[in-house]
């Protein structure tokens, strides 16, 4: 025959709830977060206040117990993959460089163009500039770079005399 479940209130929010049948004796807090965490304080609160828990993380013997658990457990506390951990942006896939004939022409032709044919030195230049291999900082940068340059370019602003020399 079936037990039938009686519900509780909460002892942190006051909603009434029903306990999980292997915990019924002793479950006083619903599976709320906000109540599990006010549970979890409540029973800390109740260890630490025992006479014998008191100095359970204190002193020179509890030092030795830690450090001799340490060393029968290397690598516990560290997480998974800690060394070799990802990179803050994805891998740019390595491009092969390749020696062309074709590079006579291209030192003939203007800055732009040369620039546009290469992105790669493009992105390593302003990275370089910046010192940092962040997209973030990349695209930053680069937005800035371009707003200067087109300032420039349109005569604007403290660089309007040099725009007047450019050919």
């Amino acid at each position: 025959m079936k037990r039938q479940q009686r519900k509780r209130k909460c002892l942190n929010c006051g909603a009434w709830f029903e306990p999980d049948v292997r915990n019924v004796r002793h479950q006083r807090y619903c599976s709320e977060a906000a109540c599990r965490q006010a549970s979890k304080a409540a029973s800390q609160r109740r260890w630490l206040a025992k006479p014998e828990n008191r100095d359970y993380f204190r002193g020179a013997e509890q030092v030795a117990r830690v450090q001799c658990w340490r060393a029968g457990h290397p690598g516990y506390g560290r997480r998974a993959g800690a060394a070799t951990a990802a990179a803050l942006q994805d891998d740019c896939p390595a491009q092969a460089i390749e020696k062309q004939e074709e590079s006579a022409c291209l030192a003939g032709d203007a800055l732009q163009d040369v620039l546009s044919a290469q992105p790669a030195v493009l992105i390593g230049l302003i990275a370089h500039l910046t010192d940092s291999p962040l997209q973030e900082d990349i695209v930053r940068s680069t937005r800035r770079l371009l707003q200067l340059g087109q300032d420039i370019l349109n005569g604007r602003g403290e660089y309007a005399d040099q725009a007047r020399h450019l050919p």
